[in-house]
C-alpha cells in the first residue's frame, strides 16, 4: 500500500504512465491494421467476434508476459551469431514476424490485383465447415502476430519504466483503445478499396522494419509512423478529390 501511495504521489510516475500509454497505443496501430485486414476476409457475421477475440488475446498475452519480466529481459541476450551480429530470441521472434507479415501482405496484394477465389483460405466453397475453418485460420494468424507485437510492446515498456503497475495500466489502456477503434477502422478499410492497398503497403513496411531490427539495424519508429501518416494524408486527399468529381 505504501508503495502504491508513493507511486501515485510521484509526478515522474504520471509522466512515465502518459508516455508509455502513448507508446503502447502507437505500437498497437500495427497490430490493429493487421487484425482489421485479416478479419475483413471473414464472413461479415464473424468479423466483430474475431476482432474482439484477437484483441482480447493480445491483452492476455501482454499481461501474461508482464508476469514474466525476468524471462522477457533475458530474451534480449544473444544466443547465436549470424552475419557477425548476435541474435537473441527477441530478434528471432521479430524476424519470423516480419517474414510472416511480408508473406501475408504480398499474398493479399496479389489477391486484390489478380483475385483467385479458389486460393483464398478465407473463402469456403459452401457450408458451415468452410466458415469455421476460415475463422480458425484467422484467429491462429492473429495469435501469431499478437505474440510478435506483444514481445516488442513489453520489452519497450520494460525499457521505459521499472514500475509494474504503470506497465499494466498502460497495456490495459492501450488495448482498450484498440478495442474501441477496431470496428470503425475495419469498416473504413473495407469500404475504401484503395485504403486496403495502402494498409497492405504499411504491413510490408512494418515487416521489413521488424526484420531489420531483428538483424540489429535500428530503425527509428518516428520515421516509420511519419511516412505512414504522410501516405494516409495523401490518400485522404485522393478520397476527397474522387468524392468531389462524383458530385460534379
Amino acid at each position: 500500500m505504501d508503495y502504491l501511495q508513493q507511486l501515485i504521489s510521484d509526478p515522474t510516475a504520471w509522466i512515465a504512465l502518459a508516455t508509455l500509454i502513448a507508446m503502447e497505443v502507437v505500437l498497437g496501430i500495427d497490430n490493429l491494421i493487421f487484425i482489421s485486414i485479416l478479419t475483413n476476409k471473414l464472413p461479415e457475421q464473424h468479423r466483430q467476434k474475431a476482432r474482439r477475440i484477437g484483441i482480447g488475446l493480445a491483452l492476455i498475452m501482454r499481461l501474461g508476459l508482464l508476469g514474466t519480466i525476468a524471462w522477457i529481459v533475458q530474451l534480449t541476450e544473444p544466443v547465436i551469431e549470424l552475419f557477425g551480429n548476435g541474435i537473441s530470441w527477441k530478434d528471432m521472434i521479430l524476424i519470423a514476424g516480419g517474414l510472416f507479415l511480408l508473406w501475408k501482405a504480398t499474398k493479399e496484394i496479389h489477391h486484390n490485383v489478380d483475385p483467385d477465389p479458389e486460393g483464398d483460405m478465407f473463402e469456403g466453397k459452401s457450408g458451415e465447415k468452410a466458415v469455421t475453418l476460415g475463422f480458425t485460420a484467422a484467429i491462429i494468424q492473429i495469435l501469431m502476430l499478437d505474440l510478435v507485437f506483444s514481445v516488442d510492446s513489453i520489452i519497450t515498456a520494460v525499457g521505459m519504466t521499472e514500475h509494474l503497475p504503470i506497465m499494466i495500466i498502460a497495456v490495459i489502456v492501450a488495448v482498450t483503445v484498440m478495442l474501441l477503434a477496431a470496428d470503425p477502422l475495419a469498416r473504413f478499410i473495407n469500404n475504401n478499396p484503395t485504403v486496403v492497398m495502402l494498409a497492405l503497403g504499411f504491413l510490408i513496411m512494418i515487416g521489413m522494419t521488424l526484420i531489420a531490427e531483428g538483424f540489429g539495424a535500428h530503425v527509428p519508429k518516428g520515421y516509420i509512423y511519419a511516412a505512414m501518416a504522410f501516405s494516409a494524408v495523401i490518400e485522404g486527399l485522393n478520397m476527397l478529390s474522387r468524392r468531389a468529381k462524383r458530385k460534379r
